[in-house]
């Protein structure tokens, strides 16, 4: 544990960018196109509207853009709101090492620095991947213990990465780097008990901006402990009994924690794809009617009761963290990849809670939280069972692109319009060419626009 927050600042000062691999390059890309997708679709949720008109009703004003709406803030509120924006519909990417969503934190603040000082799509670029590493890998080293205990990683782990992407677009050097990550301990924060909640996003929201201020703030001289996580009565001590230091990787050899994404293709809590993905196989190689459904057994570990298992949700945020439901509206034929199918309309219909009365939760000891075993029992007696486990990223990156931006297509076609849509997909995939960085989600992203 000896000096771990030092470690981190001189690896994020130190970091030699030129040697990351076309792969990791590649990886990220696919991070920011799908950020940008889920931030341009979630940017008219209500608690978006909140924060804007909160931010400007308090003179937040500036220059800084809110992808996917025509206002303009100041730094901090373009971090905040964007980075809520981002998880608003939580539909955003995830990694096992964080044990959370590493995009929705680094990315909105590394992007308003981009913005604010015109670093190039390469700088911004590798900012974000080291940003993401980082938070990464504090999240690894404070978990199992940190989630369990009702933390949520997002919020925490995901400001020191914010705080460390956006020092090293600022290009502070170690010492300054040991003091944002002492001042991003101090503000990092997140529970658990608001899943299902419009806090929830907020996390995001509030990591991205708390780390962009230490960066900021570090960068003037602000100073705070060096030694923040590791210390006594530190971010370790305070908030995990199996804090584990590890060292970060070199940019060429070993696989970058970007090259791990997850990706969502239900808009739910990821912890329930595996359940969905078993189900959608079941219904798909037998065909039978939702009202020949008897009885369902879905075995998970059982540390997913205390996030995605709300027994009786009521809005359609809710039903985005109840496992049961979900499965519901799989068997159903509810298209769990629709943003329009998580409304309170389906948390309340009467088919899908008859249906949701049907299903069983069952502890299993399972290899990862991302598995998950499904058994349907019809009327006519039969068995028909499904193992699922969503846990590894896409081994074929053009086919991950290509997966990708089709759910882009999807999300910001009914916003910008399908030719649009496209123009921005491409535009992100050649944005390490480009020579001053652009505002995601906007029409400036386009050449010629």
């Amino acid at each position: 544990m000896e000096k771990t927050t030092r470690q981190i600042a001189e690896w994020i000062a130190g970091f030699d960018a030129s040697g990351i691999r076309e792969e990791a390059l590649s990886r990220a890309k696919h991070a920011v196109l799908d950020w940008t997708g889920v931030a341009i679709a979630g940017a008219r949720e209500p608690l978006v509207d909140i924060l804007v008109a909160d931010a400007l009703d308090n003179g937040e004003t500036g220059e800084c853009a809110l992808v996917g709406r025509a206002e303009t803030v100041a730094p901090a509120s373009a971090a905040l709101i964007n980075g809520a924006a981002s998880h608003a519909l939580d539909f955003d990417d995830v990694n096992r090492q964080l044990h959370g969503h590493p995009s929705v934190a680094v990315l909105p603040a590394v992007l308003t620095l981009a913005e604010q000082h015109r670093a190039s799509g390469r700088e911004l670029l590798d900012a974000f991947i080291v940003g993401y590493q980082v938070a990464c890998a504090v999240g690894e080293m404070i978990e199992p213990d940190h989630y369990l205990a009702g933390w949520h990683s997002t919020g925490t782990a995901g400001t020191f990465g914010a705080a460390a992407g956006a020092a090293r677009l600022l290009g502070l050097d170690a010492r300054q780097c040991a003091h944002a990550l002492g001042l991003a301990a101090t503000q990092a924060a997140g529970l658990k008990a608001m899943f299902g909640t419009m806090a929830k996003p907020l996390h995001a929201g509030k990591a991205a901006m708390n780390g962009l201020l230490a960066a900021r703030w570090a960068a003037r001289g602000f100073n705070a402990n060096p030694d923040a996580i590791e210390a006594h009565q530190g971010f370790a001590h305070t908030q995990t009994t199996s804090f584990s230091a590890s060292l970060l990787p070199g940019a060429s050899h070993e696989r970058l924690a970007v090259e791990a994404g997850l990706y969502k293709y239900h808009a739910a809590c990821y912890l329930t794809h595996a359940s969905l993905e078993a189900v959608g196989s079941i219904v798909t190689a037998n065909g039978f009617r939702p009202d020949e459904v008897a009885r369902i057994e879905v075995s998970v570990l059982p540390s997913l009761h205390d996030v995605c298992d709300i027994a009786a949700p009521e809005s359609g945020l809710e039903v985005k963290f109840s496992i049961r439901h979900l499965v519901a509206m799989a068997i159903a034929g509810v298209d769990t990849g629709a943003l329009g199918s998580y409304s309170d309309e389906t948390a309340r219909r009467s088919d899908l809670i008859a249906l949701r009365d049907r299903v069983e939760l069952i502890d299993d000891d399972l290899p990862n939280p991302n598995c998950a075993r499904v058994v349907i029992k019809t009327d006519k007696g039969k068995r028909l069972e499904k193992f699922a486990d969503v846990s590894e990223p896409c081994s074929d990156t053009p086919v991950q692109w290509n997966k990708l931006t089709d759910k882009f297509r999807r999300l910001v076609g009914p916003v910008l319009g399908d030719e649009h849509a496209q123009g921005q997909a491409d535009a992100i995939g050649r944005m390490d060419e480009a020579p001053a960085a652009f505002k995601l989600g906007t029409l400036d992203l386009i050449p010629g626009a």
